[in-house]
């Protein structure tokens, strides 16, 4: 059968039953869903009848939100599919009046096809039905048009389909705050106005089940703070994470999806508080395990400043059962950072002027980043390396195409006794003046570009089809009209800050000063198409750029074979 963009899927198996069932359900509607799959729970719902059935209100219990961390766990083995679970039907008993379902919900993405594990006796594709299924699905939601209809019979093993509901072990979404039991249909309490925050890179599922309990607990306004600034630069390669208006963009279209009615304030959070800590409306504070300790900080916060404290749910983290050896044992967006090591980010240049059997690759990074190991294993795997240092030397040399320029522009107080230039004197006379760096790199760079062409050429004649350009100033010269990709190689800044005290010897405040006049590795990063980290042990930089090289081939254009 055809795939859709996006589905709805509506689930009807009676929730003591529902959990051991989901992981079959999601593979199903995966077959045929391939980018948003909304997910509507009416427990109990039979399209069999010769009436209508309408939506009704499903009662807001912890096995309501334990429901949703299993969901949502299920479907982090189809990473690639957008699930929503809709909270519009799902009510906290306080808020069970009036239950308002008269107006059709818009959606993001309206449905194509909408979805059921809803099951005939004869097992088949009963029309009856499934009319019955696509007029509930439309007297809900805002759909296409054209809106298909599956009724999914999953491959339940003998284990979901026979398993006595109450055997099924259930790990609690909320941490509870006591050790006395909490049964699975103790309601769960509502409020107003409450809060819950973080960083929310590439929104995932573990992202999805802290926001959707948290919708459940406001009945008015939810304020969602979103780390900023500062509160990034702790946070494992910064550089990868998506800028704050791409994550506030994904964030709201997934909160006016699952819950409409909530009005949502989207901050962004610049300091540990943030509004939770100063605004006296908020009753409530959703965290996860990991920032539990952030909201008893809050609470004192609070306090400090006389304010009443706030309850706080704790959510337990989603495990990734599937993670490498190198990363978290949570779904989390470090992780998805880590895995995009490697990858192509962007298409690559079309560079028709540069040689027509040879594909180049520009390599930079800051100062003590590990470029030049990068380099190393890269010609380990065949490609041939353009040492720009080494032609920066070449072209100082006596007789070199810059010697006698720089001699001219300098004075010749910048020579040794035996006539070379002497390039600490030199680097003394351009550091931290403009100008005169100015006049130094308009005769070095355009000469080191000339010499790096004639490398090229001579790469060709040996064979070679991908060449990598080593070159720390990549982008400030503007080489990267010269390349067809640019890799850039990131650590963080204290990382190598220590490197190049340990390496060159020389201060730290020197340290920082050198790595001031260079381009920040963010900046590196939205010019370049692969990005790499030597931040690991040498094994994993082996990985990512045998990784890097691997999907390399799959993307240069078919080369003739060398001589």
């Amino acid at each position: 059968m055809a795939m859709f963009r996006s589905g709805l899927l509506v689930l009807t198996t009676p929730l003591a039953s529902l959990t051991p069932r989901l992981a079959p359900i999601l593979t199903s509607a995966a077959k045929l869903v391939k980018h948003t799959l909304y997910v509507h729970l009416q427990p109990g719902l039979s399209l069999e009848g010769p009436v209508q059935p309408g939506s009704s209100p499903v009662q807001a219990t912890y096995e309501v939100l334990d429901l949703i961390t299993h969901l949502y766990a299920g479907a982090d083995a189809h990473r690639d599919l957008d699930v929503r679970l809709l909270l519009t039907n799902i009510r906290t008993k306080n808020a069970f009046h009036p239950p308002q379902f008269s107006s059709v919900q818009n959606l993001a993405h309206p449905p194509e096809i909408v979805l059921t594990d809803f099951q005939t006796l004869s097992g088949d594709q009963y029309n009856p039905v499934k009319q019955q299924l696509e007029r509930y699905a439309t007297s809900c939601y805002s759909c296409y048009p054209q809106l298909a209809s599956v009724l999914l019979y999953p491959e339940y093993g003998s284990r979901e389909q026979d398993q006595d509901p109450q055997a099924v072990p259930l790990s609690s979404t909320i941490k509870p705050a006591s050790p006395t039991a909490r049964s699975p249909k103790q309601p769960v309490r509502c409020y107003n106005h409450g809060a819950v925050g973080g960083t929310f890179d590439r929104l995932h599922n573990a992202h999805k089940v802290l926001l959707s309990v948290s919708c459940i607990l406001a009945q008015e306004r939810l304020v969602v703070g979103v780390a900023d600034q500062d509160l990034l630069k702790s946070k494992l390669l910064p550089e990868l994470l998506q800028p704050y208006a791409v994550r506030v963009e994904r964030l709201s279209e997934f909160l006016a999806d699952i819950k409409p009615s909530l009005t949502f304030d989207l901050i962004p959070l610049l300091d540990p508080y943030g509004p939770a800590g100063s605004d006296p409306s908020l009753e409530f504070l959703v965290v996860s395990e990991e920032t539990y300790r952030g909201g008893m900080a809050v609470n004192h916060f609070r306090l400090e400043n006389d304010l009443e404290e706030l309850v706080l749910y704790q959510i337990q983290l989603l495990k990734d059962p599937n993670h490498e050896e190198n990363e978290e044992d949570k779904v989390s967006s470090s992780n998805f950072r880590k895995q995009m090591l490697g990858n192509l980010l962007r298409p690559p240049h079309k560079r028709p002027e540069l040689p027509p059997n040879l594909y180049v690759i520009g390599l930079t990074g800051i100062s003590g980043s590990g470029k030049s190991s990068v380099a190393h294993r890269l010609k380990g795997l065949g490609a041939y390396v353009i040492d720009s240092d080494h032609l920066g030397h070449r072209a100082y040399a006596p007789g070199g195409p810059a010697y006698q320029l720089v001699v001219e522009a300098f004075g010749p107080d910048i020579l040794h006794t035996d006539g070379t230039i002497n390039r600490k004197i030199l680097g003394s006379r351009v550091f931290g003046n403009k100008k005169q760096l100015k006049i130094l790199t308009d005769i070095m760079w355009p000469i080191i570009a000339k010499l790096a062409q004639e490398e090229m050429n001579l790469a060709m004649a040996k064979g070679k089809h991908v060449c990598v350009i080593d070159a720390a100033m990549l982008l400030e010269a503007g080489w990267q009209n010269m390349v067809h990709e640019v890799w850039t190689v990131v650590i963080p800044e204290t990382e190598a800050i220590q490197r190049i005290v340990d390496r060159d010897g020389l201060s730290e405040a020197a340290a920082k000063s050198r790595l001031q006049s260079q381009m920040s590795g963010q900046q590196l990063v939205d010019q370049s198409h692969v990005v790499l980290s030597t931040l690991w042990e040498p094994e994993v930089t082996q990985h990512q750029v045998e990784k890097a090289w691997t999907l390399l081939q799959t993307r240069i254009p078919k080369m003739p074979p060398g001589p």
